[in-house]
């Protein structure tokens, strides 16, 4: 039987150079509170006129802070002036699994736990260049628009798809642990040698 694919939700995120780092931390945060499980306190970060959560756990902080700054670099390093960029970035859930099966492994990793994702946010943003003051409104206004749209969906999907959560069955502070991961499609073995 084949392993049940972990379902994925896309976010699309519009921003300007100025905003695009507070506009996708504050997407990631969101995401994370809704799906993070440990006890937190209850925090906020004010985006465009747009309260969003924010989830104070200093690990979490650094890697969104991380990964963020590393997806305005690549963003930066493929703009030019007349024209838009696009990345990519997503938040991958795992639930810790008991390997199935015995005795050794082809690789000698005999039972033992693996790590089975069980849902992904996929963040697609758009790097918008306005150049007049014109294009300046116009592209704020859409950054507002977007971002309070990408808020408002995070809450609906969270709300409305939870099935596919697994149990928890450890008394680990976080239960599932995660990943953020830059252009997730274009990162994998396939793709590095040319099958895909």
């Amino acid at each position: 039987m084949e392993p049940r694919r972990a379902p994925e939700y896309v976010l699309e995120i519009f921003a300007d150079p100025t905003h695009v780092k507070d506009i996708v931390k504050g997407i990631l945060h969101t995401v994370f509170f809704h799906r993070y499980f440990p006890s937190l306190r209850p925090s906020s970060l004010e985006v465009l006129d747009l309260t969003l959560p924010l989830v104070t756990d200093p690990e979490l902080e650094t890697l969104v802070d991380t990964r963020v700054a590393q997806l305005i670099r690549q963003l930066s390093s493929t703009t030019s002036p007349n024209s838009s960029a696009r990345g990519q970035i997503a938040v991958q859930f795992f639930e810790k699994r008991r390997r199935k099966g015995g005795g050794l492994g082809w690789f000698g990793g005999g039972r033992g736990e693996e790590e089975v994702c069980w849902e992904v946010w996929m963040l697609e943003v758009t790097l918008a260049m306005p150049r007049t003051e014109a294009e300046r409104t116009k592209v704020l206004k859409a950054m507002e628009m977007t971002l309070q749209k990408t808020a408002m969906k995070i809450v609906a999907i969270a709300n409305q798809y939870k099935d596919h959560i697994p149990p928890i069955t450890t008394s680990e502070a976080n239960p599932f642990p995660y990943q953020i991961v830059l252009n997730p499609r274009s990162e994998n073995w396939g793709t590095r040698i040319g099958i895909f």
